[in-house]
């Protein structure tokens, strides 16, 4: 026994690490409508989140027998047998859940869950049927098929109602009180502040008390029995609160509704999608201790797991306290949380994803049946409806912390409001759902009705839909798949088994961190670069300086770590360049649009001669292409192990190197610090540097009658020195440009 002891220390210890990544994984599902909407300091988000999640816990009891009994039937399985499953359930989700919130991508917890449960219980079954010289049809009678496909078509079923509610629910809304919604508030608030917290009274507190731990049977069938009086009661008192503080007081009610849809959606989270976490090593636990009980420990089967149980409240609490933490401090779940709100923000701007031919064609047939629909609806309707839907009125204001939303208030509200709605009525039918699925689900719908994929971002944002449920059913896959594996190798291996797939799962969560800060640390340097908070022309212009001339610091400093690997034919050093040309050209587009942000800025100060500003545009573009074509150039042809540069020529490269880079550097120097630039300086480097391109060009020439010089080599030559020239030209361009602005900005940096 003392094997499956050191086993139940495992499952306790995989049980803290899968609260951090699963939490990690659904912040998003509650912090997203709060946070896109800047409803608040972030801290005041965070907190009323971690009390609905505290509150939620307590809610969970009921939903921790889908791990015991859910999806396979326990009493045809021994304690080490369900053991093994448990621990390769544990494992996997750990690995699968951190490896998406690596790359920022929201996942369901549920889906891994279940068809973990369901890849190891196969695999155990199988064994035992193999082992047993049995019949392998009889692996039906195994595993609770019934249950696993309500819960499995419960899953996709919910990410089709929340979708389409999500879409009609907002349209109403949007019709009722368009995007200048606060004149309106005033009308209708009242009522749309009792609709929205009776519905969230309703499935959390009547719908939720069946799983609670706390409440007595008496007081749960009170509570379902006196349902539509609390229901109309609690619709009463909360549209008569509202209705007072909209017509008396300056209070933004939906403020107060987005905050207290949080603390549902937190709650709701934390009911419904805690027996992800814990609800399999409990399961284990409770195994370990049945068997313990008996003469026979390994020898008994798990009957006594088929019986309903209640959760000790103190373990889901400390559960609680676990997710609380990690919601504080967990940078992943930042992370997982921009990748939401980025999809569904009302402005234009970077876009995350790119473009694909799936998602072309999507937004061609949904703009076709848009016009279609155009030409049913009557002129007359169809005008009325466009004013009322006219997102040209939305005006995206600072908030406190200095930061503009990414969508109003409004959309927050149905976003809450619908999710905390779907996914509470579900813990009421022990249906543990997607809170992932249905909260993404729900924000992508309301943010198609408000016309946030728009033309000018369709096409990218529905490209990252398709990749968020692409990875939806890579999840189902790989859970069940890996979970299959590491249960055979258990199985088979036992304790040597699990201490080598403990050492690999650390090893790879190491790796995921390091990848993780990295990505942070571009996306950071990317954010910086950003003018969103910017209202102010004279700021705008200064920012400018600073980022072309961080821009201009990053190409000097590549193009001498590319001269050198290309002089020392380092392979590896050139593959990391050519990576690095990615992060340059997405800082020259976020420059780019940047600008015609100062743009506006400075026509809306009406300051004329703003033309010089949109030609830095052509500006950088040109030095990007250029140093994109020098790395690139450079990377394929030692990639395809094609000749080296003669000694003579490598000579030649490093004397256009120091000039090059040095005329870059000391332009970056002047942006950055604001410095009163030397044209004279900046002119006579780029002098120097197309003489000595000259010169080095009818050397070339020379090598080439020679035959000294192969052709490959040449052009890659010629191609190299031409490149640094249009980056020394473009360079010069980019000062006399930004020449008259020196005296648009503050005080100079000395």
């Amino acid at each position: 026994m003392e094997i499956y002891y050191f086993a139940i220390i495992v499952l306790i210890g995989l049980a803290f690490f899968d609260l951090i990544v699963g939490v990690s994984n659904d912040a998003v599902n509650f912090l997203n409508s709060s946070i896109g909407s800047r409803v608040a300091p972030m801290y005041i988000i965070m907190i009323i989140a971690s009390l609905g999640m505290l509150a939620g816990v307590t809610f969970s009891s009921g939903m921790m027998e889908v791990a015991r009994k859910g999806i396979f039937h326990p009493r045809f399985f021994l304690m080490p047998e369900l053991i093994t499953i448990f621990l390769a359930v544990m494992l996997t989700d750990i690995l699968l859940l951190d490896l998406f919130n690596t790359f920022g991508l929201p996942t369901s917890t549920t889906v891994s869950i279940v068809f973990e449960l369901l890849g190891a219980a196969v695999a155990v079954s199988l064994m035992k049927i193999y082992l047993e010289n049995g019949d392998f049809a009889t692996l039906v009678d195994y595993i609770n098929t019934g249950k696993a496909l309500v819960i499995i078509m419960g899953i996709l079923l919910s990410v089709v109602i929340a979708f389409c509610f999500g879409v009609v629910i907002q349209f109403i809304s949007r019709l009722v009180f368009t995007f200048d919604y606060v004149k309106r508030l005033k009308r209708y608030g009242g009522i749309w502040g009792g609709v929205a917290l009776s519905i969230i009274t309703y499935f959390i507190l009547i719908k939720g008390a069946k799983g609670t731990s706390f409440l007595s049977s008496d007081m749960v069938e009170w509570i379902n029995t006196h349902g539509w009086t609390i229901l109309s009661t609690s619709f009463l008192f909360f549209a008569f609160i509202f209705q007072i503080l909209v017509t008396f007081t300056k209070i933004n009610i939906l403020k107060p509704i987005v905050l207290i849809g949080t603390f549902a959606l937190a709650m709701a989270f934390a009911a419904n999608d805690l027996v992800n976490f814990i609800g399999v090593p409990l399961a284990g636990l409770s195994a370990y201790n049945v068997s313990a009980a008996t003469n026979d420990p390994l020898g008994i089967t798990m009957e006594a797991l088929q019986k309903p149980i209640q959760t000790n409240t103190f373990l889901l609490l400390i559960a609680g306290c676990i997710m609380m933490l990690t919601l504080w401090f967990s940078r992943k779940a930042r992370t997982v949380t921009d990748t939401q709100i980025n999809l569904g923000r009302q402005d234009e701007g970077i876009e995350r994803f790119g473009s694909s031919a799936l998602s072309r064609i999507i937004v061609r047939m949904v703009f076709s049946l848009f016009e279609i629909i155009k030409k049913i609806i009557p002129i007359p309707l169809r005008r009325a409806i466009s004013d009322r839907l006219d997102p040209s009125s939305y005006v995206s204001t600072t908030t406190m912390d200095g930061k503009l939303p990414s969508f109003d208030l409004l959309r927050a509200s149905v976003n809450l409001i619908v999710a905390s709605a779907v996914v509470s009525f579900a813990t009421s039918l022990k249906l543990p759902l997607s809170t992932t699925y249905v909260t993404f689900m729900v924000a992508m719908g309301t943010s198609l009705s408000d016309q946030a994929w728009g033309r000018e971002s369709a096409v990218y944002r529905v490209t990252g839909v398709l990749t968020v449920i692409g990875g939806w059913f890579f999840t189902a896959v790989i859970a069940f798949t890996v979970s299959f594996i590491f249960a055979l190798i258990i199985f088979k291996f036992k304790l040597s088994a699990i201490i080598v797939l403990l050492i690999l799962a650390f090893f790879f969560i190491l790796r995921s961190y390091r990848y993780h800060f990295k990505k942070q640390e571009e996306t950071r340097t990317i954010e910086a670069f950003s003018l969103k908070n910017v209202t102010k022309a004279e700021t705008a212009i200064q920012t400018a300086f600073e980022q072309t001339g961080l821009f201009l610091k990053e190409v000097s400093d590549t193009l001498g770590i590319c001269c050198e690997a290309t002089v020392s034919e380092d392979r590896q050093r050139l593959k990391d360049m050519k990576i690095e040309t990615e992060k340059i050209q997405t800082w020259a587009n976020v420059i780019v649009a940047n600008i015609f942000k100062t743009l506006f800025l400075l026509h809306k100060e009406d300051i004329n001669n703003t033309q010089k500003y949109s030609h830095t545009i052509r500006s950088l573009q040109a030095i990007a292409e250029s140093h994109r074509d020098i790395v690139t150039r450079i990377y394929e042809h030692f990639e395809n192990y094609h000749t080296g540069f003669l000694n003579v020529q490598k000579e030649e490269l490093r004397k256009v190197k120091t000039h090059i880079t040095r005329l870059l550097w000391n332009t970056s120097i002047m942006l950055l610090f604001r410095k009163k630039v030397d044209y004279d300086y900046i002119r006579n480097q780029k002098r120097k540097l197309t003489e000595l391109v000259d010169e080095f060009d009818k050397n070339q020439i020379k090598r080439i009658q020679n035959a000294e010089s192969k052709t490959r080599l040449s052009i890659l030559f010629y191609g190299i020195l031409e490149n640094c020239v249009e980056i020394a030209e473009q360079t010069q361009n980019l000062l006399d440009i930004f020449q008259e602005s020196f005296q648009l900005m503050p005080n100079e940096k000395r």
